[in-house]
């Protein structure tokens, strides 16, 4: 912004703003960070009704109560829809600024759609609600309004929805397929390497099995590193739990060709070797990287990570009846000593084995009690083992039908969306 004060006010319905140009730089708001980027009064006029030199002011005829909403988003990072304001009006105005569907909290998320599906727009593409709802867009302007000015930036976002969402785009889709199939055939590979008659085969051919593996590795890495280049926040990158199994799972293959070079062993009973073995096995988290690509695991992971303390609390009961029943075990089949000892309780360590499968009804029958004592105790084992975990698994339950149907709405827009692309 090459005119104008150094503050800036914001004048939307009525509502005044003031903020300084650094923030307006930064602005989470798409339509009010492009402002810092206009240099006439021309370009300033496409993104806001009117201009006021002279105060610095931009006009905005916008719903002022949603733009407070809004405004509440930008602060805490938690968007939900005005009381009272259709659900449609107050879509067209995040659209406006420059927000999506996405942005708005689950419930919201819900409503949002329900009503899109009862008023028959649950075909149209938020390119197309964009379009309609905001007149004040010139001619001239891409169709994509909220794509940022600058082209590198709107090629990083591009490119960061192609590697990031597999749905948003004919270009992620295939990039997705692609991606599912070097992990199958890496899985197969490290499935086949296990099989008895697979040293012959390798031996056989050699340069065949080096190359699909370096292939894909290659894939792999070249996928890591332009995911994280094309990263909004590095650091946030870097501590999903996702992007770590994904390093864990590449680097065994160049640390075990650092070592190849080094000219330590590879197939010995030393440190190396086991060393080589373990590395190799852990390329097994590959299986990970289908969680990108499938609703179902993309569920267990998001249950997994609301529930944490639903199963902390399955944990601690199981713990606390396996301390109690496996000191009663050991007591009652080798403590007291009553005629008949048996030797599979002799420590109470040793009792808690038969207590964890008595509990979860899996019952190998390696290990069993003998006394009468020992028997009754089993059953009460078994019956409490069903009791405490069907406690919190009614939440965790609940909680999985509820991650499901946020990410299966999620995915449902991203079809539209690249349904809309489709026909276009």
């Amino acid at each position: 912004m090459k005119f104008g004060k150094s503050i800036c006010v914001l004048n939307v319905g009525g509502t005044r703003y003031a903020f300084t140009r650094e923030v307006i730089r930064d602005f989470p708001l798409r339509r009010v960070s492009r402002l810092h980027a206009c240099a006439t009064e021309k370009e300033v006029l496409e993104l806001c009704d009117d201009y006021d030199r002279d105060r610095n002011e931009f006009f905005f005829d916008r719903h002022a109560q949603a733009f407070v909403f809004i405004m509440l988003y930008v602060r805490s990072g938690t968007l939900r829809f005005v009381p009272g304001v259709c659900e449609l009006s107050f879509y067209t105005e995040m659209l406006y600024w420059g927000l999506e569907s996405v942005h708005l909290d689950t419930c919201c998320q819900k409503r949002l759609d329900d009503r899109m599906t009862e008023m028959g727009l649950d075909d149209l593409s938020e390119g197309d609600i964009r379009l309609s709802g905001d007149e004040s867009q010139s001619p001239s302007e891409p169709a994509e309004g909220t794509a940022a000015v600058s082209r590198r930036a709107r090629w990083m976002e591009k490119m960061r929805k192609t590697f990031e969402e597999p749905n948003s785009s004919l270009a992620a889709q295939l990039l997705a397929s692609i991606s599912v199939i070097f992990v199958i055939v890496s899985m197969v590979m490290l499935c086949a390497s296990t099989l008895p008659d697979w040293d012959t085969a390798k031996r056989n051919t050699v340069e065949e099995h080096k190359i699909v593996e370096a292939v894909c590795i290659g894939w792999f890495t070249a996928e890591c590193l332009v995911r994280f280049l094309v990263a909004r926040n590095k650091w946030d990158f870097l501590r999903r739990p996702l992007n770590i199994i994904d390093v864990v799972a590449i680097t065994p293959y160049y640390v075990t060709m650092a070592m190849a070079r080094a000219g330590m062993p590879g197939a010995g009973l030393g440190v190396a070797g086991v060393t080589l073995r373990v590395l190799r096995m852990m390329r097994v988290f590959w299986l990970m990287k289908l969680a990108r690509h499938f609703l179902g695991l993309q569920t267990l992971g998001l249950t997994l990570r609301r529930c944490y303390r639903e199963m902390v609390m399955l944990l601690v009961f199981v713990c606390v009846a396996m301390a109690i029943y496996s000191a009663l075990a050991q007591l009652l089949e080798h403590g007291l000593n009553l005629g008949t000892q048996n030797p599979d309780y002799a420590s109470i360590p040793a009792a808690a084995w038969w207590v964890i499968i008595s509990m979860t009804t899996v019952g190998y029958g390696d290990v069993y009690p003998v006394t009468v004592g020992g028997r009754l105790l089993g059953g009460m084992c078994v019956v409490s083992g069903i009791v405490l975990l069907a406690l919190p698994i009614t939440f965790i339950y609940h909680s999985f039908v509820q991650c499901y149907q946020e990410l299966k709405l999620r995915s449902a827009r991203y079809t539209r969306s690249l349904s809309s692309e489709i026909l276009q």
